[in-house]
């Protein structure tokens, strides 16, 4: 059977999408209000992709594409629609719709879509950074076609320590297979050191190893009323 549509309302329930909190916590759940799905700041820098690779991120929310799903997930994210209702992860030249509103203090990121998929027991992300979303204060509805176009995306890669477990498989075979999640994020994040630090500070970790600037970082909340997948 085919399945052309995939469509989060967030009526009942987060329907699966979560909170990633940082490296060590388990995910943490999103509220639902007003039938919408809600993410308020301050969002974690997520330091795994600081260069070498493309950089470094902040997480709104996470739909794992692929179960089973323990207790604890299930949980906080409550049933994941997406995987229960059997849609295909072949997601190449798919359409993701978003209704879309919020506040943000951006300090020069923006909404992207970010895809992750693994293969030979690494980790491919690729965020399509070629087309992003706007956030308004009042809803508004956007779309974003994810066409297998390297030149439309950019490839996550690594830390300096995170090599083994990221890398790159080539866009049309993740595409084929986001078998790991999807998560809309704020790129590109540049959080800025409070004080002087000694060495590389790409081989330390933001708000871990030392404090960032406020104001360098994206603030706010961004609530989701619907998500869609359109297969082609």
């Amino acid at each position: 059977m085919a399945f052309k549509r995939y469509v989060e309302t967030f009526d009942d329930g987060p329907g699966g999408w979560v909170r990633v909190v940082d490296n060590v916590q388990p995910p943490a759940a999103l509220p639902v209000r007003e039938g919408a799905l809600w993410s308020f700041g301050p969002w974690w820098v997520d330091y795994n992709h600081a260069p070498p690779g493309a950089g470094y991120l902040q997480l709104l929310m996470c739909l794992n594409t692929k179960g089973p799903f323990g207790e604890y997930l299930r949980e906080v994210g409550g049933d994941n629609r997406f995987v229960t209702g059997g849609f295909s992860r072949d997601l190449t030249d798919a359409v993701v719709s978003v209704r879309i509103k919020g506040e943000l203090e951006a300090a020069g990121t923006r909404v992207c879509v970010l895809i992750q998929g693994a293969l030979d027991g690494v980790v491919t992300g690729w965020i399509h950074s070629g087309q992003t979303i706007e956030v308004r204060t009042d809803y508004s509805d956007q779309s974003i076609r994810l066409c297998p176009d390297e030149s439309q995306w950019t490839c996550l890669g690594a830390r300096h320590d995170r090599q083994e477990y990221y890398g790159r498989t080539p866009l049309n075979r993740i595409l084929a297979d986001v078998n790991v999640n999807l998560y809309l994020i704020l790129f590109p994040v540049t959080p800025r050191p409070m004080g002087t630090l000694a060495g590389d500070p790409h081989r330390l970790r933001p708000g871990k190893d030392y404090p960032v600037w406020p104001s360098s970082i994206a603030q706010g909340y961004v609530a989701v009323d619907t998500i869609q997948i359109a297969y082609p």
